[in-house]
């Protein structure tokens, strides 16, 4: 290779990542698998010390450096202090920090992902000392990165809003994992025994599904106040709610409590990756109802399972959906009342169209699409040494 084509030395940081990795963790583990499928690129994957042996076994082939500590706040000291040094040893030409965060003091020319700017939109959707440390770190990439990159326009424009931007911007959306979010199940009969296993009975009940962590900014507290003034007249129907509990875990048991049909809200806790598309393609409708969101991938990916998508209006969820989605505004319980109520209900005749609509916007958001405009970003920030 030469030129232009020449391969570029780029180190990955994943030392984020937890064992069940959601959101963010999601992107950096599609990202670094799609990347190792590259000829056109050096990579180097920067692994916390107890965890270089599933990073080698996800990126076959692609050097694992498992040398950051593993407790949190001591790896962020890490990567301002000693990383550096380890970049230069490597002989890294790009570093990417995948998840807002880079180091403020090296002469390798820094790619940083900034996911969202709820830090900045809504603080109180956080706790405190992340507020503190990520509008830090965000506005540090804005000026002193490379390049960002963003996983959507709206993300973009309101990285531009709230901060003094001098990096190069690039917008790289995110891809569904297409060897698991597909619109038919592995075998006849495989989703049900999934369901069954989440829950007995739920393979034979009409039920409506939110996939995510329990976090303030995903209004589960409204779906379930939602979902009770419509279960009246559905006595047989569901609301499943599978995610992890996260900082908005009270918020929802509470609302659970005040619900007059709380007893038919489920939730499952975190669900492993087999289980998430059999939820999807089970599900009357999949509803999204956050309020905000920096790309909203589970949105995504309910479409590419053929799933009727119930999100909201406004938002990123609409950039990504657009008319194959049923959208409402955020916040307003009434209308996804409303919503959910007409699709427990069925008979809508653009259903098939929807869902048609859906696969194919599934369909076009790859991760090697994205891993592509991530290659874009290295070598913008190459040239800029």
């Amino acid at each position: 290779m030469t030129g232009a084509d020449r391969a570029v030395r780029v180190s990955l940081d994943v030392t984020a990542v937890p064992v069940r990795p959601v959101g963010a963790g999601h992107y950096t583990l599609e990202l670094a698998t799609a990347l190792g499928r590259r000829d056109d690129l050096d990579l180097r994957l920067l692994a916390r010390r107890d965890d270089g042996r599933r990073w080698a076994d996800r990126v076959p082939g692609v050097e694992v450096v498992p040398v950051a500590p593993v407790a949190r706040p001591v790896r962020l000291a890490w990567e301002q202090g000693a990383l550096p040094r380890l970049l230069r040893r490597l002989g890294v030409g790009v570093h990417h920090g995948p998840h807002y965060t880079m180091p403020e003091r090296s002469a390798v020319p820094m790619v940083v992902t900034v996911h969202d700017l709820s830090f900045f939109v809504e603080p109180a959707w956080h706790e405190r000392s992340k507020v503190l440390l990520f509008r830090r770190a965000i506005t540090t990439a804005a000026r002193r990165a490379a390049v960002v990159v963003c996983p959507s326009h709206t993300t973009a424009a309101e990285l531009a809003r709230w901060c003094r931007v001098e990096a190069e911007v690039v917008v790289a959306h995110h891809g569904v994992a297409t060897d698991r979010f597909v619109p038919d199940e592995e075998s006849p009969g495989s989703d049900r025994d999934v369901l069954e296993r989440l829950m007995p009975g739920l393979a034979s009940r009409p039920f409506l599904c939110f996939v995510g962590t329990l976090e303030p900014r995903k209004a589960v507290p409204e779906l379930v106040a939602a979902f009770d003034r419509i279960a009246g007249a559905h006595p047989e129907a569901l609301l499943v709610l599978a995610g992890g509990d996260g900082w908005g875990t009270a918020a929802v048991e509470a609302a659970v409590a005040r619900a007059r049909h709380g007893d038919r809200v489920v939730r499952t806790g975190y669900v492993d990756d087999v289980a998430v598309p059999a939820l999807l393609r089970g599900a009357v409708a999949v509803t999204y109802p956050a309020r905000y969101e920096g790309f909203g991938l589970p949105a995504l990916e309910a479409l590419a399972c053929g799933a009727r998508l119930v999100t909201t209006s406004g938002t990123v969820m609409e950039e990504v959906a657009g008319d194959a989605a049923r959208l409402v505004p955020p916040g307003d319980v009434r209308a996804l009342a409303d919503a959910l109520d007409a699709e427990l209900r069925g008979g809508d005749p653009d259903r098939e169209a929807a869902r048609e609509r859906g696969l194919g916007l599934a369909r076009a958001h790859t991760w090697d699409a994205s891993a592509a405009r991530h290659v874009h970003a290295y070598r913008l920030a190459a040239a800029r040494t």
